[in-house]
This record gives C-alpha cells, structure tokens and sequence, in this order.
C-alpha cells in the first residue's frame, strides 16, 4: 500500500469513527478501557466475591447453630440467633450485591430499566430480612426482660436500617416513578450514591460490634474466657474479618472509575424508568 492510499485510509477511518454517535463511542472507549488496561476483570472479582459472601452467611449460620444453640421462634436465645442470620444476609451481603449491580459490564448496554428493577429487587429483599432480624431480637429481648437499644451496637445498627429504609424510599421514588421531577434526579443521584457507601459502612460497625458484644456476654461467664481466645473466640473474630474484607472489596469495586457505569447521556434523568427507557 503506498503512502498516500495510507494515509486515505487513515482518513476514512477516522471520518467514519467520527461519524458514529458519540454514545457509541465513548461506550466503546470506557468498555476497552475497562477491560484492557485496569488488568482486573469483573467476572473473577464477583466470583470472589460471592464465595466471600456465602462464607459470611455460612460462618453465621455455624456459628448460631453449633455454639448458640439452633433455631426457633419463640422468645427463647435461639429466636435471637435469626437476628445475626438474617442482618449478615441481608444487610451486608444482599445490600452489597445489590451495590454492584451497575458494576457489571453487562449493565453498560441496552435498556437501563432491568437493571433498576434488579437493584430495587435485591435492596426490598434485604430490606425484609432485616425486618424480620429486627422483629427476632426485640422478640427475644421482649420474652426475656433485656432492655431494648442500650448499646452502641444497637445505636449503630437501627442508625443503618434507618438509612437504609429513607435510602430505599427515596430511590423508589425518585428513580421508578414517573414524578418526580428533571432537577430531583439529577441532585439525588450523586447523594444516593454516596448514602449506599454510608450505610455499608455502617453495616460492617454494626457486624463487627455484634459479634465483640456476643462473644463478651458468652465467655465473660465461661471457664474459658475470651481473653484466653478460645476456639468460638477464633471462629467469630474470623467471621469480623470475612465480613470486613467483603465490605472493603465492596467499597473498593464501587470507587474503581473503570467499573462505573458510563453515563454516555443525560436521557437517565429525563425518562422515568416506568417507562421502559434510559
């Protein structure tokens, strides 16, 4: 090929790439970076992910179940193990699956209103869990005569399910109905954002918190006590770390510039989703 039919051809593809919407390209643009030079792929990350989030759940259900004793609802310690069951599923690992929705790569393209719908669907779950985590422990509170909201475990985790039922609400709104107005959305987007980064980090005080305040209250009456690190001791202060490091990568994964999803268009903040548009 001589020079010049090179430099045509330079030409003509450059005219043709910007000829092409610029949607198109600035899509194109993010995805290769993304995939190419952030040298972290998003498919081994949720994998890692997911198996640290079963490890959350099951290293709960293990322990409420072989040191605390089971299962049940009514009234007794065992209606209080739901309540670390159902906070760690849905509080932490469903909330923060449900962060990461508009991290997946498959999300960047086509009609944003699934993925919405996924979101919501993921938040309202978590949501019904941690009502019925709530309704356990004041159950078991209730019908042992222990004083309700006295810690600063408490404090912290009805602060998290606080936020985030006004979080859900006003996503709900803003984000799914038809209402709400232009300017609403494009100011409460960034707000939301930074509430669901809030409230996970809440979420992992609470944790953490829980776990120190059960363990001191078990062997602070046992021949063993916590300070000689016994093996439940172990097993909860490695059930604190998997759920530090969950949230952490959480957090991690939504801070990355790569992994955001590319607001190619402002047609996000001028369409409800109801609507079935971007």
């Amino acid at each position: 090929m001589s020079g010049t039919d090179s430099a045509e051809g330079s030409v003509e593809l450059w005219n043709y790439s910007s000829r092409r919407p610029p949607r198109l390209r600035r899509k194109r643009d993010v995805f290769y970076s993304s995939s190419e030079m952030s040298g972290i792929s998003f498919l081994p990350f949720s994998i890692l992910l997911g198996v640290l989030g079963i490890l959350c759940v099951g290293f709960t259900v293990y322990w409420s179940h072989h040191w605390l004793g089971g299962f049940a609802w009514d009234g007794t310690d065992h209606m209080f193990n739901w309540h670390p069951v159902l906070m760690v599923t849905g509080m932490l690992v469903l909330y923060g699956i449900a962060a990461l929705v508009y991290r997946a790569p498959l999300s960047w393209e086509g009609p944003k209103l699934p993925w919405k719908l996924l979101h919501a669907s993921l938040t309202l779950t978590a949501f019904i869990l941690v009502v019925l985590g709530l309704v356990a422990v004041f159950g078991y509170h209730n019908g042992q005569g222990i004083p309700n909201m006295y810690s600063l475990h408490s404090w912290i985790g009805l602060s998290a399910v606080l936020l985030f039922s006004c979080q859900w609400l006003m996503g709900f709104s803003s984000f799914l109905l038809p209402w709400a107005p232009l300017w609403l959305r494009a100011l409460y987007k960034p707000i939301h954002v930074f509430f669901g980064s809030a409230i996970l980090s809440l979420v992992v005080a609470a944790c953490i918190s829980g776990i120190i305040e059960k363990l001191f209250f078990r062997l602070s009456k046992s021949p063993t006590p916590y300070s000689s690190l016994p093996t439940e001791a172990w097993f909860g202060n490695v059930l604190g770390m998997l759920i530090l490091v969950f949230a952490l990568l959480v957090l991690w994964a939504l801070a990355r510039p790569a992994w955001k999803r590319p607001d190619v268009s402002s047609e996000d903040n001028q369409e409800p989703l109801l609507r079935g548009t971007r």
